[in-house]
């Protein structure tokens, strides 16, 4: 028995959707940034630097984990980016260096970092 598709003709609708999700997240992720540098007494820089700390190392997780399922790297990236944060709290814990300020801008400069090595190295193709 053959199940035969209905093919419905695809609008941009949801590519419209993706991109305006990936924008808003962009946005947030600089006003939480731009929250905790500045030093700002808003009832919004908790949660935004919560967004920051977990959205910036992720985003670089789920780069990485490109060929996997959209829910397995979801889940990865969330893990790795927890993982990454705590350690960087540890460490600045451990020497004694701790400041809401200097943890964003280490996760920021090692999430820079491993984005910039992940798109550096380049396979060659074999022909």
């Amino acid at each position: 028995m053959q199940t035969i598709r209905i093919k419905l003709p695809s609008s941009g609708a949801p590519r419209l959707l993706a991109g305006a999700a990936v924008l808003t997240g962009g946005a947030a992720l600089v006003a939480g940034l731009v929250l905790v540098l500045s030093d700002a007494h808003s009832p919004l820089r908790g949660p935004l630097a919560l967004f920051y700390l977990l959205a910036a190392p992720g985003a670089v997780f789920a780069a990485a984990l490109r060929g996997l399922d959209p829910w397995v790297r979801g889940v990865l990236s969330l893990t790795g980016a927890v993982t990454v944060v705590m350690l960087v709290a540890q460490g600045m814990l451990a020497t004694r260096h701790w400041s809401v300020e200097g943890g964003v801008i280490a996760v920021g400069a090692l999430s820079a970092l491993a984005f910039m090595c992940r798109y550096a190295y380049r396979p060659r193709q074999r022909p």
